[in-house]
């Protein structure tokens, strides 16, 4: 199991869902944890739960803004004594399945400034930090970036373009930081919400049925591989793209 004592990580959106389970992985590990989030009530929640082991920062900031960016990674910054990993996490998930030619043109630059141009922002400012003490970056996209269901342009768009957002900043970022991405499936993570809108979801058994492993994925399955990908263990890894989906992609479905 890989030991993070001394190591710091910054999180977007980790106060829930799948960005808090990686949050409360790199804990158990002996992380020094920075969530960076909109909503505070969420992230007061993962502060209060894991507050004995003096190792859990929350702050406020809306990834999409580069003003909270900024002020964000300056927070980071007097934290000390370093940054050794970034996971953009941050990102619209609950789209509206809209037609294209209902799509409204600030519905589509919404969803693209909070899922990709976020993740620019936070790399752009968190870059010289990172180089300090060779970091490295791990994207959230999905694997929308490389399948489609109908009427998902704009988020299908914003997760492929992270993607290659992904090796493009591989290449001019190394050696000093790697950077790759993961791709979740379906991915269950409704005991992770905060405490207000908690909803305990029940699988069917065609749920699990229906993934070549036999079963839905949990924020585990994400954050075990995030852990690696930030360790020195994948140090000869970078600019790359895992898909994390129970084998999902790789089974044709044909109409009986």
């Amino acid at each position: 199991m890989n030991s993070f004592v001394e190591k710091t990580f910054l999180i977007t959106g980790g106060a829930q869902g799948i960005g808090r389970g990686i949050a409360e992985y790199l804990l158990a590990r002996g992380a020094q944890v920075v969530i960076a989030d909109r909503d505070d009530q969420a992230g007061r929640e993962v502060a209060e739960k894991h507050h004995e082991t003096g190792r859990v920062t929350c702050i406020h900031a809306d990834v999409g803004d580069e003003a909270a960016v900024k002020k964000c990674l300056a927070e980071v910054q007097r934290l000390g004594p370093g940054l050794d990993g970034l996971v953009n996490n941050a990102g619209l998930t609950g789209f509206r399945r809209t037609p294209i030619t209902e799509l409204a043109l600030a519905d589509w630059e919404k969803m693209l400034q909070t899922n990709l141009t976020g993740a620019f922002l936070m790399v752009k400012h968190a870059a010289d930090q990172l180089k300090l003490r060779h970091g490295a970056v791990v994207n959230i996209a999905s694997t929308r970036a490389i399948q489609s269901e109908p009427n998902c342009e704009a988020y299908a768009a914003s997760k492929g373009g992270l993607v290659a957002l992904t090796h493009a900043m591989a290449i001019s970022l190394g050696p000093e930081i790697r950077v790759n991405a993961i791709l979740p499936g379906w991915i269950e993570v409704s005991g992770l919400a905060k405490a207000a809108t908690r909803q305990e979801i029940q699988l069917r058994a065609e749920d699990h049925r229906q993934h070549p492993v036999g079963r839905v994925g949990t924020a585990e399955d994400i954050a075990a591989l995030t852990a690696f990908l930030l360790s020195t263990e994948a140090g000869f890894i970078t600019g790359q793209q895992f898909v994390v989906d129970g084998g999902m992609t790789r089974r044709m479905q044909y109409i009986d």
